[in-house]
This record gives structure tokens, C-alpha cells and sequence, in this order.
């Protein structure tokens, strides 16, 4: 049973909720079974029952790795690759701005595993089309979750000043609107303005 991580809420329920809010504001419909694997994966994600982060290994390796290993090791491995680069990318997209690798290379990375997995007769009933789901979704998904963490860091002052420092940065209109939202006055727009890929 989940440990509960607001007074009367479990993870799942706490999650639940920010899924099914999140995705009917955006009007975005996914199968059950998605919003389902979705919540369930930050749930586990916020235990720590797998890597929070970024990985240590490439994600590259990491999908060689998978691809050649036997079937069960095969599939393990690309929901690993699969998962972490949903998680990453969605809920660390910014931290990925300083690093060697983009948030576009996650996404390619992850639809990559999905879509091998969609393929994959091994897991349970259901299970190819819930990955075919998320393959061919990523990258709506991936801004689902980045949502989902704002929306997380709205509740502090803090949290607010660094998606003011991310709207400078990257020019979105989703954080503008949710900044005005909060009251922010945004005097100036950002100096250099960049794609959203959560629009």
C-alpha cells in the first residue's frame, strides 16, 4: 500500500487527480489503461522505486543494450528506456538545457523503446496498443508532465521565480499564461524567443 504523501491521499490518488485535471484541460483524450500507466509512474517514480533522474548511462547504450539482450531482458529493458526518458523529460526538461543532450534526444529515445515495445508479443493483455499509445503520444505526453511538475512548483515563491526564469528563457505562452494566472505582471517578453514543444 502507498505511502500517503498529502494528509488523506495516496501517491497514486494524489497523481490521479493532476493526470485526469491536466489532461481534460488540454482536452487531450489517451486510453485508460495510458492514464493509468501514467499515474502509475509517477507514483513509483515520486517512491523512488526507479531512477529519479537522469541516468548514468547513455540513453543510447542503454537502448543497444536492450535491443540485443534476450526477449525478457529485451523487454525490461526498453520499458527502462522508455519510462526514465518519459519521466526526464517531462519533469526535468530544464535541467536537460545544461547538459549534452536535449530533451529532443530523450523524446526520440523514448519513442524509440515504445514503439520496439508496441511490437514486443511478451507483457500483458493490452499491453502493445498501451505502448503504441505512448509512442505515438510522447511528446504530448512529455508536456503533460511538464505540467504536471509546474503545476507542483506553482505552489511555492520560489518554484514561481523559476518558471518566470524559464518563461525569459524559452518565450512560452503556456507559463505566461500560468504566471498571469498567479498574478505575475509580465512587463517584457523574453529577448529570445524559442519553439515550445508543449504547445
Amino acid at each position: 500500500m502507498s505511502e500517503p504523501i498529502v494528509v488523506g491521499q495516496s501517491a497514486q490518488e494524489y497523481f490521479k487527480e493532476l493526470v485526469s485535471d491536466s489532461l481534460a484541460q488540454r482536452r487531450l483524450r489517451v486510453r485508460e489503461a495510458t492514464e493509468f500507466y501514467l499515474v502509475n509512474l509517477l507514483a513509483e517514480r515520486l517512491h523512488g522505486g526507479a531512477a529519479r533522474g537522469a541516468p548514468d548511462e547513455p540513453l543510447a547504450l542503454m537502448l543497444k543494450r536492450a535491443l540485443e539482450g534476450d526477449r525478457e531482458a529485451r523487454y525490461r529493458n526498453l520499458k527502462q528506456l522508455g519510462d526514465t526518458s518519459l519521466f526526464v523529460s517531462g519533469f526535468f526538461g530544464d535541467s536537460l538545457a545544461r547538459s549534452l543532450v536535449d530533451v529532443d534526444y530523450y523524446i526520440a529515445m523514448g519513442e524509440r523503446a515504445y514503439d520496439a515495445l508496441s511490437g514486443e508479443p511478451r507483457g500483458p493483455s493490452g499491453a502493445q496498443l498501451l505502448f503504441a499509445e505512448l509512442a505515438e503520444r510522447f511528446p504530448q505526453l512529455v508536456d503533460l508532465l511538464a505540467e504536471i511538475a509546474e503545476q507542483s512548483e506553482l505552489r511555492s515563491n520560489r518554484g514561481v521565480l523559476r518558471l518566470y526564469e524559464r518563461f525569459l528563457a524559452t518565450g512560452s505562452e503556456r507559463l505566461a499564461r500560468q504566471l498571469r494566472e498567479r498574478g505575475v505582471a509580465l512587463f517584457a517578453g523574453p529577448s529570445r524567443p524559442r519553439r515550445d514543444l508543449k504547445q
